[in-house]
């Protein structure tokens, strides 16, 4: 059984008509903030764009991000504050967990995902098919 530990989830939402780099740029703003105050981070995961469930600053779309992190409860305010200034930030919450430590997730990136299908089509184009197989039940005659 892992060790019971006290971790922070912070979660917020930003405008959904800023770029993307701006959006890594925000990311690692509030990581690199967090890291300044004393917090380690355990887990950091851009949820992607969603619709909310309700208007919130003339918004319907949102850019969801997941903050997972430790600390001594001191670094929640200051974060906190600099995502309220920050016009990007329609909304945000923080809770506190009490469970296993959050494991980070490995990131893959776009390329690496495109190159791995490019790989699986080109596979697929070398293996042999025979017609016999190709015919689906539909195309046999009823017997």
């Amino acid at each position: 059984m892992k060790k019971q530990e006290i971790y922070y989830e912070t979660m917020y939402i930003l405008r959904p008509d800023i770029a993307e780099e701006e959006v890594n740029k925000h990311i690692e703003k509030y990581n690199k903030l967090l890291e300044e105050m004393g917090g380690s981070i355990l887990d950091s995961q851009m949820r992607g764009k969603r619709r909310l469930a309700y208007t919130i600053a003339k918004h319907r779309e949102g850019i969801y991000v997941q903050l997972s992190h430790q600390g001594d409860g001191q670094h929640i305010e200051k974060i906190e504050k600099a995502m309220r200034l920050s016009e990007d930030v329609i909304r945000y919450m923080t809770i506190k967990q009490e469970g296993p430590l959050p494991t980070p997730k490995p990131k893959i990136k776009p390329s690496e995902t495109s190159n791995n299908k490019e790989k699986e089509i080109s596979e697929n184009d070398n293996i042999p098919t025979n017609a016999s197989e190709e015919k689906s039940e539909a195309d046999k005659p009823n017997e």
